[in-house]
């Protein structure tokens, strides 16, 4: 069977990696970077076969023509790379992305499928850090974070434990890292796409509508007006969430994904709503032996980036009891 190795969850920002002379001074950056790092050489030693890659969606690969809740990239994945992410290629796994859409609907979701996904830097900052020779094939699922309605917390928990059962299930012999990027908690001006009140609003929503072909063509004012907004990061609603995945507390985890969506975004803004790929991340991690034992590697809350940014490392109960 499949044996999960290791979870892995990194927030992202592409101002990272085109605004990084900025916050080259400051410690807490070159924290987040080690532990990002640290992170990497965790994932190297695990030796996957392949990476499950859970993220999401910034209206560079999916719109509102067409949004669906759950996306498993099964063929041509295709970075979109904006803002120095990879573009192009991307090295990919579909007999594993297959196995997971079958175990999907078996469990009783109705994933979304593509054949040619394009994927932004929800699934790619990641990849770039992680996995940065791009050497380990990947599996994308992208969660619909933006776009309300969003999934619930709770589907997105159990997405998470339908894939890790289906991987267990599969009767082959390979060995799978997951790991989930967004997050933490953070504000973008962005609007509801059903209340567009400013010209600033009605133009991002007619790029998400209108982007599909043509996403560069808005990336200037876009990125204007992201750049434009001011910070909005809560460092303790970031730690209580890290700690949680460190101590396994199923407890709190069962009382966090019963919150609403408007709930999680007046607390940490709607950027936090992105922790839906960790939560799915950690419940795939949960197997037969309890939840993963983990660890916090890094947080930094950077207004710079506009972030809460953390990066936390999670290793399956079979195997840490191996130990």
């Amino acid at each position: 069977m499949t044996e999960i190795v290791l979870g892995v969850g990194a927030s992202h920002s592409t101002l990272m990696n085109t605004h990084w002379a900025e916050v080259d001074h400051l410690p807490e950056a070159h924290a987040f970077r080690d532990g990002l790092a640290a992170a990497r050489d965790a994932l190297a030693a695990a030796r996957p076969d392949a990476v499950l890659v859970l993220g999401s969606n910034h209206f560079r690969g999916m719109f509102l023509d067409l949004m669906p809740a759950f996306t498993v990239g099964v063929g041509e994945v295709l970075g979109a790379g904006e803002a120095g992410t990879p573009a192009g290629p991307l090295p990919v796994d579909p007999a594993l992305a297959r196995t997971v859409v079958d175990g999907l609907v078996g469990a009783g979701f109705d994933p979304a499928f593509s054949l040619r996904l394009t994927v932004d830097h929800g699934i790619t900052h990641a990849v770039q850090h992680l996995l940065p020779a791009l050497d380990v094939p990947i599996v994308p699922v992208v969660v619909n974070t933006f776009a309300p309605p969003l999934p619930s917390l709770r589907r997105c928990h159990d997405l998470g434990a339908a894939i890790g059962a289906t991987l267990r299930a599969d009767g082959v012999d390979r060995r799978v890292a997951v790991v989930a990027s967004g997050g933490l908690s953070h504000r973008l001006p962005w609007p509801k796409w059903f209340a567009a009140l400013s010209d600033d609003d009605r133009f991002l929503v007619r790029a998400w509508l209108e982007g599909r072909n043509s996403w560069g063509e808005f990336e200037v004012r876009r990125r204007e007006i992201i750049r434009a907004a001011e910070p909005d990061i809560n460092p303790a609603f970031d730690h209580r969430f890290l700690d949680l995945l460190a101590s396994g507390d199923a407890a709190a985890l069962a009382a966090l994904v019963e919150r609403s969506s408007a709930d999680i975004e007046a607390e940490a803004g709607n950027g936090a709503q992105e922790i839906r790929a960790w939560i799915a991340m950690a419940a795939a991690l949960t197997g037969p032996g309890g939840p993963p034992a983990g660890a916090t590697l890094a947080y930094a809350a950077m207004p710079q980036w506009l972030t809460g940014m953390g990066v936390s490392l999670l290793t399956p109960a079979t195997l840490e009891h191996a130990r």
